[in-house]
């Protein structure tokens, strides 16, 4: 199962940089919490490129018939978090990541790191 949750979170990865992500990172967090297995954290510059990662991930999540339990932030836009129970994706916008850090927060988290690249 733990292989399958990270073929998952790297799918949720590549449906934000199909968008432009910028400063894609995926931490592992199953040796420190119980909460979810993975963060995929991304940031879009504008409330457009943070509305069309979120609804890539989404959209690219129901086509591979992975369950979207939650979605928050679509009002605002600088921060809207994906929940997939296993797998939780956070586009920030620049300031907003700034703000809460949450790479730092969960520093004790294996890492790895995206970026987009074009064709």
């Amino acid at each position: 199962m733990a292989r399958r949750t990270k073929t998952v979170a790297k799918k949720l990865v590549e449906f934000a940089l199909s968008k432009k992500a910028e400063d894609v990172v995926l931490l592992d967090l199953r040796k420190i919490t119980t909460m979810t297995d993975f963060f995929v954290i991304c940031t879009g510059k504008s409330d457009v490129q943070v509305k069309a990662i979120a609804d890539a991930v989404i959209e690219g999540a129901k086509k591979e018939k992975i369950g979207v339990y939650h979605v928050e932030g679509t009002e605002a836009l600088t921060w809207v978090l994906v929940d997939l129970v296993d797998v939780v994706v956070h586009v920030f916008q620049p300031a907003t990541r700034n703000y809460y850090q949450l790479e730092r927060l969960w520093r004790d988290a294996d890492t790895e790191e995206f970026n987009y690249e074009e064709d």
